[in-house]
């Protein structure tokens, strides 16, 4: 069965619990499903030797090719069942995880049992009772924060009630309060209070602009979008995108999208397991990538603040949970099981769409060189009589086709190249093109080009096995171009990447490439023995082992828009990044220095702003290309 099928056959389910991505069914309900899906079903559960009594309810994905078997032990006798175990199946990867939930302090609960079962199953009345009870108060109004034990045990107490040993509802007599250090805070934190107004997109929206993501090809869902500033400023450039917010827009729609913004959204939520829920949720939405973005701030910032639980509460009764740098990258990878790629300071990416994640990377290490002015220089061989007017009446052509070789290193194929068929109808093919040009033009050239381009490659599968990155069962088709013209194979472009990301573990090796860089340059600020600071504009033209060793650092860090100058420790295993405020004027102002430290992975970021004097940049031409 494919996934088109199971789709289909799932779409076809119209009993039990149905939620917008999935539906749930008891497993006296079972025979409601199509036969079809309850054998495949059954098949899967006995090739994993799940056993019958380790399950009693069935989750359908709507949106993926998945299937869970969950265990909810006290199903009948509980009111609020808590899950045991959960086994997760992705049918596409033929794959299953399992999480056991039997010794944790907050497991995930059912709610609205009748819904699972049939009306004839014994206890389908009291069901019904139970779940008109919670209605009664209101414990259903936001449905959101309620699919965990103490999530629901808070929310019972805020209304006024508490569950009796029968897991009945009571009323309590009065209202608890949290005490913390001496400090009292009132149970609910003022989430309204931390939306903020804008008058320009976010900064995380102003990363995935500057990548070419809101090109208006690409749907957005911004979840969690406060008072929908970005969402407004997108749709008034005809972006097709949908904002929702729990207290700002309830009613907004929430829809698979391309793109999934949560913004500066995990960082204000009190509760640990509703932090981690809500990561989940938004990622269920996207098709191709989710941006995640929280505060990022240092012990000093973080003392001025009242502790309470894992974060602190501010002088308004918000909730500010702040993160470093790589404690935020680690917290996503372990909650979505997948990778973080840094593009700024507490923003990052997590690709669910591994073909894009993979461009995305490619165009990170990719160079866009300026090969006309080169190729203008080069003096024009003599050529036949008859060729020399082909080549005058087709020169512009040619020139374009030519740069776009350059381009890539390589003979461009058909989907590479616009003007792909006009080319073949005057010389044939694209190769009769390539060599009538390298018999005009110095071949010098294309080797340098290929060079270039072998080098950006290498770079690219370095900084992947730097990051641990697993390994990709597709390829883009212009990778696979790329590895057959300039490595062969895929194991000999691991290879010649591993050699050099190895090599630059070499102190001696970083400050010999840094000094003939410099000596080449002419640029920057050179101490031997030390460091070499130079103009972030210069990366791309460093030998490949300095853009590792600088590539390395800054998948820490993310995306270098705010960056002038870039500092390369020779013996400390450390890079820093330089911003400087009025950058354009004769004497700048250091407003911010983040010193990435490569062997324990960290970042730490120091601002000049505040109490502090920006200092001087007083020696700005050395840092200016001749």
């Amino acid at each position: 069965m494919d996934y088109k099928e199971f789709s289909t056959l799932v779409k076809a389910v119209t009993f039990g619990k149905q939620l917008p991505d999935a539906v749930y069914i008891h497993e006296s309900a079972l025979h409601t499903i199509p036969e079809k899906l309850l054998h495949l079903v059954s098949k899967v559960a006995i090739a994993l030797k799940i056993q019958r009594n380790q399950w009693n309810l069935l989750k359908l994905y709507k949106r993926d090719f998945k299937i869970s078997l969950l265990f909810y032990p006290n199903f009948d006798t509980e009111s609020y069942p808590v899950l045991h175990t959960s086994f997760t199946i992705d049918l596409q990867r033929l794959s299953m995880r399992r999480a056991e939930y039997g010794q944790t302090d907050n497991p995930p609960i059912l709610h609205r049992k009748e819904t699972f079962v049939t009306s004839d199953y014994p206890q389908a009345e009291l069901f019904k009772k139970i779940t008109k009870e919670a209605e009664d108060i209101g414990l259903f109004e936001n449905v959101r924060t309620i699919g965990f034990k103490k999530n629901w045990e808070k929310l019972i107490a805020s209304k006024g009630y508490y569950l009796d040993e029968e897991g009945r509802l009571l009323r309590r007599p009065q209202e608890t309060q949290i005490s913390t250090k001496g400090t009292t805070f009132s149970e609910k934190i003022q989430r309204h209070l931390t939306a903020i107004d804008r008058n320009k997109l976010s900064s995380p929206m102003q990363i995935i602009a500057r990548h070419n993501y809101l090109n208006g090809e690409m749907s957005v869902l911004d979840y969690g979008c406060g008072k929908g500033d970005d969402v407004r400023e997108l749709e008034s450039h005809g972006i097709d995108v949908s904002g929702w917010d729990p207290v700002h827009n309830p009613e907004g729609i929430l829809i698979e999208s391309d793109i999934v913004n949560l913004g500066f959204v995990l960082n204000v939520i009190e509760d640990k397991e509703e932090r981690n829920e809500v990561l989940r949720r938004a990622w269920t939405y996207t098709n191709k990538f989710l941006i995640a973005s929280v505060m990022i701030a240092g012990e000093s910032h973080i003392r001025q603040f009242k502790p309470y639980r894992d974060g602190v509460v501010t002088s308004r009764n918000t909730f500010q949970k702040y993160y470093t740098q790589s404690e935020f990258r680690g917290y996503l990878e372990l909650v979505l099981n997948e990778s973080a790629i840094a593009v700024g300071q507490g923003v990052f990416i997590i690709f669910k769409d591994k073909i894009e994640e993979q461009k995305f990377l490619l165009e990170r290490q990719y160079v866009k060189r300026d090969w006309r002015q080169q190729t203008q220089k080069i003096p024009k061989l003599k050529v036949r009589q008859n060729e020399e007017l082909k080549l005058d009446m087709y020169s512009d052509l040619l020139n374009d086709f030519w740069a776009r070789i350059l381009d890539l290193g390589r003979i461009p194929t058909n989907d590479e190249y616009e003007h792909s068929y006009q080319l073949k109808k005057i010389f044939g093919s694209h190769k009769k093109a390539f060599e009538t040009l390298t018999s005009i033009y110095d071949a010098t050239i294309f080797e340098e080009a290929k060079k270039s381009r072998t080098n950006d490659l290498l770079v690219y599968f370095a900084l992947g096995l730097f990051d641990k990155r697993k390994t990709y069962s597709h390829m883009p088709e212009s990778l696979k171009r790329d590895i057959k013209a300039f490595f062969t194979t895929n194991k000999l472009a691991i290879e010649a990447a591993t050699e050099i990301l190895f090599s630059v573990g070499s102190s001696t090796l970083i400050e010999k490439k840094a000094k003939d860089s410099y000596l080449e340059m002419k640029t920057g600020e050179f101490v031997g023995g030390h460091s070499w600071i130079l103009n972030k504009d210069l990366i791309p033209k460093l030998p490949p082992e300095l853009r590792i060793y600088i590539g390395c650092a800054t998948q820490l860090y993310g995306d270098l828009s705010a960056i002038q100058l870039v500092k390369i420790h020779f013996t400390s295993g450390k890079v820093s990044l330089m911003s400087y405020r009025d950058w354009d004027k004769e004497i700048p102002y250091l407003i911010e220095r983040i010193k990435i430290k490569l062997r324990e992975q960290d970042v730490d970021f120091f601002d000049y702003v505040d109490r502090y004097e920006p200092p001087p940049l007083l020696n700005k031409h050395l840092f200016i290309s001749p």
